[in-house]
């Protein structure tokens, strides 16, 4: 092979480390890290944290935000529970007997609202494991549950992980069985590709025959009713401003499938549920309404975090003026951008350590050393910039 085919362009090599700090940043630019989010009430979803240190096992579950982990929980031990949805910020009520939020310190005892569950002591999936487990050799992805927003690893799942699981939901089979109308929906809906998600369902109806003036249905006694006109023009009126049942319509079809394991839901299932004012009103009475909202879902939270990166970074001048680099100046500035990565390494290796959190004002620190480095190696002529 020539040195010609083993040549990566600069362009290149930061392409690729963009587009993986965009994907690590995704979650973290969803949420505001330098404001406390309590004041916002019951977030939507938001990036979570729960301290060790501060509350350990055996007390009380709590949630910090994502600025309070970085301001008030520094140099603590944290575990980074992704994101949750409808959660207040806990840092500084009575379950911190020590600690008062310095973000935003009047709040009020406890949040009522809240959920918690094992994750807020460290531990996932059904085997209550931690995560990284250090007892646990094997490899496996760990998915998180739509509904209890548990964390579950693949073998536990109960059934095969699908291809690009990343664009689908999971939903556990605890939460499943807690709530049974959903394997009517995952008989229709779980497995099928989105175009099939796109026809339409059929409808039932019941059977009736015409007289002069009016319709005939068999009632309950099976002897015909004669309705009137105007009762069945009323009818009609209650039939388009409330729509059919979708939810009855599939149970009536009484399609079959295994009620066993987790069920992973394709991208758009949820714009398939019913929403008639019945199934709302049992879907807000199980704490489930989120499922009707297509914008609660992760992906969703992410690229809206991505979209605030984009738009925070602009348009980004490097990027094009690289190109207009001769080869000597880009392969001296790749060496001086390897070597500013091994030392960026070195020194986020030393907070995982000491099981500290990495705030901003260390990153803008640590930069701030390299730029002094830098110009200490163009005054001794160690190195050039044309």
């Amino acid at each position: 092979m020539t040195s010609e085919e083993q040549t990566v362009s600069l362009v290149d090599v930061l392409e690729e480390d963009e587009e993986l700090e965009e994907e690590a940043s995704a979650v973290l630019a969803g949420s505001d890290s330098d404001h406390c989010s309590y004041p916002q009430g019951y977030v939507k979803r938001q990036a979570l944290y729960a301290c060790n240190t501060c509350t350990p096992k055996g007390g009380q579950a709590a949630g910090v935000c994502l600025a309070c982990s970085y301001k008030c929980h520094e140099g603590h031990d944290l575990f980074e529970l992704y994101t949750k949805r409808n959660f207040r910020c806990d840092c500084g009520n009575k379950k911190f007997t020590d600690l008062q939020c310095k973000l935003c310190p009047e709040k009020e005892e406890e949040n009522t609202g809240n959920k918690y569950s094992h994750n807020f002591f460290g531990v996932y999936c059904t085997c209550s494991r931690p995560y990284p487990d250090p007892d646990d050799q094997v490899e496996d992805e760990m998915i998180q549950c739509v509904i209890c927003e548990d964390w579950l690893h693949g073998r536990h799942l109960g059934c095969v992980v699908p291809d690009c699981v990343e664009l689908q939901e999971m939903i556990c089979e605890s939460c499943m069985n807690q709530h049974v109308f959903l394997w009517t929906y995952a008989a229709h809906l779980a497995g099928k590709s989105p175009s099939s998600l796109r026809k339409r369902l059929d409808k039932t109806h019941f059977y009736v025959t015409k007289t002069e003036n009016s319709f005939q249905s068999t009632g309950l006694k099976g002897r015909p009713r004669v309705t009137s006109d105007a009762e069945d023009n009323c009818k009609r009126s209650r039939q388009e401003a409330e729509p059919d049942c979708r939810l009855k319509e599939l149970e009536a079809i009484a399609q079959k499938r295994v009620q066993s394991g987790a069920v992973f839901w394709p991208s758009g299932w949820r714009s398939k549920l019913c929403s008639c004012s019945s199934c709302q009103t049992s879907l807000r009475e199980s704490g489930l309404s989120f499922l009707l909202d297509e914008s609660d879902t992760v992906l969703a939270y992410e690229n809206k975090g991505k979209n605030n990166e984009q738009r925070q970074q602009g348009n980004d001048p490097l990027m094009s003026a690289l190109d207009n680099l001769n080869r000597v100046q880009q392969l001296e500035i790749i060496h001086e951008y390897n070597d500013m990565k091994t030392e960026l390494k070195d020194f986020l290796h030393r907070f995982a350590a000491e099981g500290k959190v990495v705030t901003p004002e260390d990153i803008r620190q640590f930069f701030e050393q390299q730029q002094s480095r830098k110009r200490g190696r163009v005054n001794t002529g160690q190195f050039y910039c044309t």
